[in-house]
């Protein structure tokens, strides 16, 4: 009751202070806080986002790498931020939503310590394996892990992450068993599955398409609720058999919680504008990611819902909690 008290009377003096700050904001640069190191899939989207938000709002927008922790120390210097807007973080599905399902203790609340402003991208992983796997598609891959019980495995980012989940939930639904193999980065994985140490992956399209192409990979489906742009003529998991099957990675823009909500909905309307752009989504489609877009409410309930079906999942695969 405290918290949805504090909630009405925050709004209802926004009502004074939101629309002043949105008439001046931003005054200064604007620092976008990223959970990962430069190279990845979350910088990609960042540092977007941050060239063509410079132009729009007359300020310059900044990326800063903040990796570590599994995004928690991003996570944290963004929650503990003064909230105004000018430091803001670019979050990665795994980080907000499946930590909070994996780990004990965190030093942020998803729900309760940020505002959300926007959905930016989603990615869908590509369900890859090694060429001599004898299964080429997700039907006779499910057929060949029951009939190889605790046999094959599939390689991650590391425990806790969207591509280990993704490969939980393929098991739990599928009603078979594989060896999770984490490791410090996709990459390091994906290597590994070249040489044949893992026989599958979960990983983002854009990872993975050099080698698919080279044929020293193979891909069976995608992860998503629709097909990639960049493998048109692969199914996804859900088409292939594994019906109500989705999963994948996204990257969103929060703001430290107590943000006026003017400034909140001036930035949703510059990143929205963003992602109408012709190079972005082209950009954005190169590393198999698809523009997104929705409102701060939205946003809000999925992360919602998010963090309640990775919750179910750990439990109900008896992942230990970290």
């Amino acid at each position: 009751m405290r918290r949805l008290g504090y909630g009405l009377l925050f709004v209802g003096s926004l009502g004074v202070t939101g629309t002043c700050d949105a008439q001046t904001y931003p005054a200064r640069n604007v620092r976008i806080v990223v959970q990962y190191a430069a190279g990845g899939g979350a910088d990609f989207v960042a540092r977007v986002l941050a060239a063509k938000l410079t132009d729009l709002l007359g300020q310059a927008v900044v990326v800063d790498n903040k990796p570590g922790a599994n995004g928690a120390i991003a996570n944290e210097l963004v929650a503990k931020s003064a909230p105004d807007g000018y430091t803001l973080l670019l979050g990665a599905a795994g980080a907000l939503t499946i930590s909070p399902a994996v780990f004990k203790s965190l030093p942020f609340d998803t729900l309760r310590d940020f505002a959300p402003v926007a959905l930016v991208a989603s990615s869908p992983f590509c369900v890859t394996l090694h060429p001599s796997v004898p299964a080429n598609s997700v039907t006779e891959l499910i057929a060949l892990a029951k009939s190889r019980p605790g046999k094959l495995s599939f390689g991650s980012s590391g425990t806790g992450g969207s591509p280990h989940l993704a490969g939980e939930l393929f098991m739990s639904m599928a009603g078979v068993n594989m060896v999770h193999v984490p490791y410090k980065g996709l990459a390091p994985a994906i290597t590994d599955l070249i040489g044949g140490q893992i026989e599958i992956s979960f990983a983002d399209v854009g990872l993975v398409m050099a080698q698919i192409n080279g044929k020293k990979l193979k891909a069976i489906a995608v992860t998503g609720s629709k097909r990639s742009s960049l493998l048109p003529h692969v199914p996804t998991v859900a088409e292939a058999g594994l019906r109500g099957y989705e999963a994948g990675t996204w990257y969103g823009v929060l703001a430290p919680h107590g943000t006026p909500s003017g400034v909140v909905r001036r930035l949703n309307t510059e990143i929205l504008k963003v992602l109408e752009m012709a190079d972005v989504k082209d950009r954005l489609k190169t590393q198999g990611a698809d523009p997104a877009g929705n409102s701060p409410d939205e946003f809000q309930e999925l992360l919602r819902r998010e963090i309640i079906k990775w919750t179910e999942l750990v439990s109900a695969a008896h992942i230990e909690l970290q």
